[in-house]
């Protein structure tokens, strides 16, 4: 059956060396999505200095900016005290989330990532109904 057709859901926790950039989403089986879905992602690292960048099909949905820091390192970020990230992820087009440590320390970034097709997520043609009797 083509398209997704449920949310789906993936959790990251990372640590990210001194310096480097990491792609959470490199390698997750819905990183190109097949049907249009919305993206939600929720973010935090474990100290300041991390930043991010989220971007799909040429929009960036954030500009590099500060990771919310604070909480314990392998802890699943919540809506109650995290914002998340929220727009439209395209069918065909990649998923991108930079993260760029940018200090002299590693920092652990958790992530949880939200993907919900749009539009019923079927796939497919028109629906149709029972076939009809012919009359006589």
């Amino acid at each position: 059956m083509p398209g997704i057709r449920t949310p789906v859901k993936l959790d990251v926790s990372q640590l990210v060396a001194a310096g480097a950039v990491f792609d959470a989403l490199t390698g997750w089986q819905y990183e190109t999505p097949d049907t249009d879905c919305m993206i939600e992602v929720i973010e935090r690292a474990t100290a300041i200095g991390m930043v991010s960048t989220l971007s799909t099909a040429g929009d960036t949905l954030k500009q590099e900016a500060p990771v919310q820091a604070g909480g314990t390192a392998g802890t699943t970020p919540a809506r109650l005290n995290t914002e998340p990230i929220t727009g439209r992820a395209p069918k065909f087009q990649k998923l991108r989330h930079f993260v760029r440590n940018p200090t002299g320390g590693g920092i652990t970034i958790d992530v949880t990532y939200l993907l919900t097709p749009l539009g019923g997520g079927g796939g497919g043609g028109p629906r149709r109904g029972p076939p009809r009797r012919k009359r006589r």
